[in-house]
């Protein structure tokens, strides 16, 4: 007797088994790099301008400056109860703990950050797109998270600018920022290429108080920079200098030799959303609009021949995409 007859087997591409499992791991890691590329070409984006902070507070309106502390980075649920900043009423009746009182003073610190970074990313995209170009420049990109991502995604939005969220899937339940655009809205299951994409594009780093994830991404783009690992020059601005100078003492590295003098200038400070906005205009002027505008930065004409002759390679991919140190 002849065996039934089979059915068709699914093409390897839409195999869910095959694509989900270890074997098939290299196409999920190569899918988060070229359909995120795909898109920055789509949308015309040659160039970002990160920003890092804190998404343990959810920012609300001006007149409201209690923050509700979220109980994960990224996470829609609250924290339990005991770890919320106190009232005033909790606090005048002696209700309130010591790290209830500690928190609510942070949560309107941190309420004055989320406005500071909102400011910066309008006036950033408000200039911006003030500049001369085919393609959209300098555009403000986040976490795609809450608390300071949002504030930045929510300023450019404002400004009547695109903006970009590269989002992290994570085991617990958490949502993109609604000021995203919807065709640059991210979302990566692999951590480094996340952390890649934050890098290939970005032209200046905004870095806001924040917790071991901000201070991972700081980290890591000075590393970069200082091993020379990136072949371009990166504006980097720490914000806050008063949270960051209690919270790591860098003399101290440079005093014992941990890292060189020099190392001190791979960063400024700034404390305004103006003095932000400066030191980010002069460094992206100084290092990108300026020697472009002198023609010292013109694109290589590609001998590919499975390229149109005399098309540059920035036709083909955004420039600066890999432009890494081999």
């Amino acid at each position: 007797m002849s065996p039934p007859p089979l059915e068709r087997a699914p093409l390897a591409y839409e195999n869910p088994t095959f694509l989900n499992s270890a074997d098939g791991r290299l196409i999920r890691i190569l899918a988060e790099y070229t359909e995120p590329l795909a898109r920055f070409r789509r949308e015309q984006i040659q160039d970002t301008v990160v920003f890092f902070g804190s998404a343990r507070f959810r920012g609300k309106e001006e007149a409201d400056h209690a923050l509700e502390l979220l109980d994960k980075p990224g996470a829609t649920k609250a924290a339990p109860s005991a770890e919320q900043p106190a009232t005033i009423p909790d606090i005048v009746e002696g209700k309130a703990s010591n790290l209830q009182r500690k928190r609510a003073v942070a949560a309107v610190e941190m309420a004055r950050y989320y406005e500071d970074a909102r400011r910066l990313a309008f006036m950033l995209t408000q200039w911006a797109k003030t500049i001369p170009s085919r393609r959209h420049r300098f555009v403000v990109t986040s976490g795609g998270g809450p608390g300071i991502m949002e504030a930045a995604n929510r300023g450019a939005h404002e400004a009547g600018g695109k903006t970009i969220g590269l989002n992290i899937r994570l085991p617990f339940e958490q949502a993109p920022n609604p000021y995203i655009t919807p065709s640059l809205n991210f979302e990566f299951h692999y951590f480094f290429m996340r952390k890649l994409w934050f890098a290939y594009l970005s032209k200046a780093l905004v870095v806001f108080p924040g917790g071991f994830g901000t201070i991972d991404e700081m980290f890591e783009i000075l590393t970069l920079t200082q091993t020379e690992k990136l072949a371009k020059k990166i504006t980097v601005v720490v914000y806050g200098s008063d949270y960051w100078k209690r919270v790591f003492n860098i003399q101290a590295l440079v005093d014992t030799g941990a890292i060189s003098p020099d190392d001190v200038a791979l960063f400024q400070f700034a404390d305004t959303p103006e003095e932000a906005f400066e030191c980010l205009k002069q460094g992206l002027t100084e290092n990108y609009l300026i020697p472009e505008a002198a023609g010292s930065r013109r694109p290589e004409v590609s001998t590919d021949p499975e390229l149109l002759p005399g098309v540059s390679i920035e036709e083909i991919l955004p420039p600066d995409v890999a432009r890494t140190r081999r």
